[in-house]
């Protein structure tokens, strides 16, 4: 997919911000961000990606953690740093592209995606996986909550296989588990099914070599 669609699709989530409420914007974090956050699965520093009107990243950044929440869709950044200064919390938040990653030039040891992957075609996939490989070093891990195949249609984003995330990350990753788990939303009946993944990059060298 070309570069100028990426700011077509920047727009069209920013417009919808900035004209309705989303029904996935539900003013709390998910329920499973809240489990992980409580089992202390994030650790280090935290890069929320697609973070929307920035629940999750603030329920990080308030046990704590050092967060940066990043979104293409600026009406959503602009709602996440409100929020947080109302609730007088710490946490950055920035305009970004998911499939351009490289451009905030920093690593992170844990990722948040919750529900950015199953928004993602197939060849867009192909862009934002290397992406996150772009702020990842061995050993960081991405905590990945998207629709489940298991849910039944009835629109909304594409339904997410087990396999298809395991090939999405065949190379240079890690996938340690894909649990059962709920994406809460505002429309009936309040969730959809979704799987957990939890993946580990491998293999990164940092190193410089000696001269």
């Amino acid at each position: 997919m070309a570069e100028e669609d990426w700011s077509d699709t920047a727009q069209h989530w920013d417009a919808w911000y900035r004209t309705d409420r989303p029904p996935w914007e539900t003013d709390l974090p998910q329920p499973a961000v809240q489990r992980l956050v409580d089992d202390g699965a994030f650790h280090g520093d935290v890069l929320d990606v697609g973070c929307g009107s920035g629940e999750n990243a603030i329920e990080m950044a308030s046990h704590g953690l050092h967060v940066l929440g990043v979104d293409w869709a600026a009406a959503a950044v602009d709602m996440a740093r409100a929020k947080a200064a109302a609730r007088s919390l710490e946490v950055e938040f920035e305009v970004a592209d998911a499939h351009r990653l490289d451009l905030l030039g920093r690593s992170f040891d844990t990722i948040l995606d919750s529900a950015l992957f199953h928004t993602f075609s197939d060849e867009a996939r192909s862009t934002y996986v290397p992406s996150l490989e772009s702020v990842t070093r061995s050993g960081s891990i991405v905590l990945l909550l998207c629709f489940s195949d298991l849910e039944p249609w009835g629109g909304g984003p594409r339904r997410v296989t087990q396999a298809e995330i395991r090939a999405a990350f065949a190379d240079g990753w890690v996938v340690r588990s894909i649990v059962p788990d709920r994406y809460e939303m505002r429309r009936s009946p309040g969730y959809a099914l979704a799987w957990l993944a939890t993946i580990q990059r491998q293999g990164v060298t940092t190193d410089r070599p000696t001269l």
